[in-house]
């Protein structure tokens, strides 16, 4: 099982892999990160994914079923994934279940013409269910 680093490695051999990072979506912190970012900043990158990431969990908009604080108590988190396309890119942000306190997700950003978003989603999920946090 791998940790932080081992998986943002695996994540960066995806065909299109420009950058990477784990992100803690309730501070907005990046917990590791690798590659390029966006913006030039990864820190950044990391406040602003996790601002997406926090509207798109809570609400009940996007995940009706769910409701509550799944972050407090391990349960699944109401949304898999957040795509958000532009022109040059793509960005993923897999969910990541964890057995404690904790609301981490996983962001990849793919170059819109080397990407494959399909491949990229399998994988980070299959990421996001053997990353080890500790």
């Amino acid at each position: 099982m791998p940790g932080i680093d081992e998986c943002l490695l695996e994540a960066m051999r995806l065909p299109g892999a420009r950058g990477a990072s784990v992100v803690d979506w309730t501070s907005g912190l990046a917990l590791g990160t690798i590659g390029e970012s966006p913006n030039g900043d990864h820190e950044t990158t990391a406040a602003e994914a996790a601002e997406v990431a926090r509207l798109t969990a809570e609400h009940r908009a996007f995940a009706p079923e769910g409701g509550g604080d799944w972050s407090q108590n391990g349960a699944e988190p109401p949304v898999e994934d957040v795509i958000v396309t532009s022109r040059d890119g793509y960005h993923l942000l897999r969910f990541v279940r964890t057995s404690f306190d904790s609301s981490v997700f996983l962001h990849l950003w793919l170059d819109r013409a080397d990407g494959n978003l399909a491949l990229a989603r399998i994988r980070l999920a299959d990421l996001a269910e053997r990353l080890v946090l500790g």
